[in-house]
């Protein structure tokens, strides 16, 4: 049985990564959003809800999970961030592998994961995407963010894998510190290479 050739996505912190995730399905390409996943899990009325509360008091409402509650009782303490994973990790998994049925007959998908590399979750993908751009590019677009500061950034930056790593381990770079004309013909150029033809 054929299966979609897997793609995944991945970048850091301002390389642009979300506008090459929308260039993928602006083509047709299915993708899956570990992030919005994540949130959507994490929104009112998820079932997961109870089991976050219970772990960690205090830290959900009626809109869903508190985020900067729950970010402050997790940032920077391994074993409460272990916790949070063991309840998030599997649900998205089951939500990728739906993903993944509801596609099955697509030739090629994409697996939007930010923290690929970080979390080892290169297990079961056919190749890596590393989006890309010059330090200084990425280093202008993260501190334009509301409620950004150098001192946040290199907070960020400490807990990702370095850029230069993330290129050297990737199967294809796109470059988004040029023309986003440039990126998007990088982009096409690729789901060609990598879509099977029929």
């Amino acid at each position: 049985m054929t299966r979609p050739f897997i793609l995944g996505l991945t970048g850091s912190i301002g390389m642009g990564k979300s506008a090459v995730a929308a260039m993928f399905r602006a083509a047709g390409v299915p993708v899956f959003d570990a992030d919005a996943t994540v949130h959507d899990l994490q929104g009112p009325g998820s079932a997961l809800l109870p089991v976050i509360e219970a772990a960690f008091p205090g830290t959900t409402g009626p809109a869903g999970v508190l985020r900067q509650e729950l970010g402050a009782r997790v940032f920077g303490d391994r074993a409460a961030l272990a916790r949070l994973e063991a309840i998030m990790h599997p649900a998205v998994a089951a939500r990728r592998a739906a993903f993944l049925a509801d596609h099955a007959a697509a030739p090629l998908v994409v697996f939007d994961i930010p923290l690929l590399f970080e979390k080892g979750h290169r297990d079961g993908l056919d190749a890596v995407a590393v989006v890309s751009a010059p330090a200084a590019v990425q280093r202008e677009r993260v501190l334009a963010r509301p409620g950004m500061t150098p001192e946040k950034f290199a907070q960020i930056l400490h807990l990702q894998v370095p850029d230069a790593q993330k290129r050297a381990q990737a199967d294809h770079v796109i470059d988004t510190g040029c023309p986003i004309a440039e990126t998007a013909a990088a982009v096409a150029a690729l789901i060609a290479q990598l879509r099977p033809q029929s």
